[in-house]
């Protein structure tokens, strides 16, 4: 579960700071997709890099599997995120050199100081993970060799390597066409559904929010009861 308890956000701005988030609270429970939508500039990415414990509020709480990451000092926060939390970030961000079984091993050495007898392991869910995301059979070829729709896949199953209880997603159909896109969102319930993450979604794309659990609107930074709020 996450749960982010009334999170004010401010940035330095001249002699007046901007608000990009104002007093904005939500839930996600495990198995569970919430939907952060809004116009451009409504504090959805600086929500989310709130909930990936990348930045400090200004004031609020964020509460991860019980603990409140607001209170953590930066080398606990870094450990929180390592173990519980998976990000997929708008773009693939994939290692060029690195195959697709590769791309999620390496997440094994980040950190880890047990990294080398994990290497069978670790090697084991890679595979299960490329499987799940349907590129069991692409586990050897490189981003260039991958299509976006391909790469994107290969980000997400990357993201859930540490097998996270908190997944964090941001724009991911944005650079994608429409039906690879539908297929993006659909793998994303599913794999949130079969290994109950609570996941929150950013998104512009409003066609898929029926299908959420739970949708967050923001305008300006605060929390709206719906899109007609936003007109």
């Amino acid at each position: 579960m996450i749960r982010l308890d009334t999170i004010t956000l401010t940035f330095p701005d001249g002699e007046e700071p901007i608000t990009a988030v104002d007093h904005v609270s939500l839930t996600a429970l495990p198995g569970t997709v919430t939907a952060i939508t809004g116009p451009s500039g409504s504090g959805k990415s600086s929500l989310l890099a709130v909930a990936a414990t990348l930045i400090r509020p200004d004031s609020g709480r964020v509460f991860i599997e019980e603990i409140d990451a607001t209170q953590l000092k930066p080398a606990a926060a870094a450990e929180l995120r390592r173990r519980s939390i998976g990000i997929i970030f708008q773009q693939s961000n994939l290692i060029a050199s690195l195959t697709a079984r590769e791309q999620l091993a390496v997440m094994n050495e980040l950190g880890d100081r047990h990294s080398r007898r994990n290497r069978a392991r670790v090697a084991a869910r890679a595979g299960v993970l490329l499987d799940a995301v349907g590129l069991a059979d692409q586990r050897d070829k490189r981003p260039h060799q991958l299509s976006g729709g391909q790469r994107q896949r290969v980000n997400i199953a990357r993201a859930l390597m540490n097998e996270p209880s908190v997944l964090l997603v941001d724009e991911p159909t944005s650079a994608l066409d429409q039906d690879s896109g539908a297929n993006i969102i659909d793998l994303i319930l599913r794999l949130t559904d079969e290994m109950k993450t609570a996941t929150l979604l950013v998104t512009h794309d409003l066609i898929h929010l029926p299908r959420m659990h739970d949708v967050v609107h923001l305008v300006d930074g605060n929390r709206v009861s719906s899109l007609t709020a936003a007109a």
